[in-house]
């Protein structure tokens, strides 16, 4: 297959999802047994790698049973209640939050704890990990909103509002709902709105829609779990109608390159580059 494989040099683990993984790494090289609260990053085959190291993930409800162990809490944070119990049950904890993370539930849990009249909105995913360790700085009082229609239903714009978004949420949705409340919320009521996506995440958006369109097909891999990849694929398929996901090499339908000059590999914050190469190869050697 006469083909001009490109991988996407912006594409791979961001910074927080290296942190974690070399954190993992460092303690599993010392032979010790090791705890993962969670996926430590949404891939699978990545977690396969690390299991293989020997690192255990374990759920929340795993973790009330364990006793004097080592646990790593994965780069999404966690709520306070899950520091107490690990301090409850003697578990030491290897704390791998992302640093942009971390400084959002503190900016969360101050302001919160000074205003508790004021509304306190995060724009995210619910349920997911980052989620739940914000909702956690506010007693579980915060209020998720998924998509401007659940402002609209959710937010009484008579009542002050302090909003804020998960670190790897689209910049453009954000903007919307921002404007939105600005428009509408009440003259007695305070409005603040905090800038809080990361910037490291926010620009592979136009960065990968350039990349998907300059390549007769696109092969996105990432984990199925991933909501930032789902994310960045939406956005390759708007770019480029011949662009498909898969999460590992033997997914790939070589049909897909059927006439293409050329194909680009690109892939998730959570992707990790051995795996983009490990398609490239795949591809190459069809």
């Amino acid at each position: 297959m006469n083909l001009n494989v490109e991988i996407d040099n912006g594409s791979g683990f961001c910074f927080g999802v290296t942190t974690a993984i070399r954190k993992a790494e460092e303690e599993l090289a010392k032979g010790r047994k090791l705890y993962c609260l969670g996926d430590i990053v949404h891939n699978g085959m990545e977690v396969e790698r690390l299991h293989e190291q020997g690192l255990e993930t374990i759920n929340h409800e795993q973790l009330k049973a364990l006793h004097n162990a080592k646990v790593l809490l994965r780069a999404h944070g966690e709520p306070p209640e899950t520091y107490e119990l690990a301090r409850q049950n003697n578990i030491e904890i290897i704390d791998a939050t992302c640093p942009v993370v971390l400084a959002l539930q503190r900016r969360i849990k101050h302001k919160w704890s000074v205003s508790r009249e004021a509304q306190t909105v995060i724009f995210g995913k619910k349920g997911h990990a980052e989620v739940l360790g914000l909702v956690g700085q506010t007693h579980g009082e915060a209020i998720v909103v998924e998509s401007l229609d659940e402002v609209k239903q959710k937010i009484d714009l008579s009542k002050d509002i302090n909003l804020y978004s998960q670190t790897t949420k689209n910049l453009d949705e954000y903007r919307h709902i921002i404007e939105y409340i600005q428009g509408n919320v009440s003259p007695e009521a305070a409005f603040k709105s905090y800038d809080t996506i990361c910037r490291q995440v926010a620009n592979r958006m136009p960065h990968i829609a350039e990349f998907a369109a300059h390549h007769d097909v696109i092969l996105f891999v990432c984990g199925r779990k991933s909501s930032n990849g789902h994310a960045l694929f939406t956005r390759c398929k708007e770019v480029n109608a011949n662009s498909h996901l898969v999460e590992r090499r033997d997914e790939i339908d070589f049909s897909w390159f059927n006439g293409a000059k050329t194909v680009g590999i690109c892939g998730a914050t959570s992707t990790p580059k051995w795996l983009m190469e490990e398609c490239k190869d795949a591809i190459l050697s069809y």
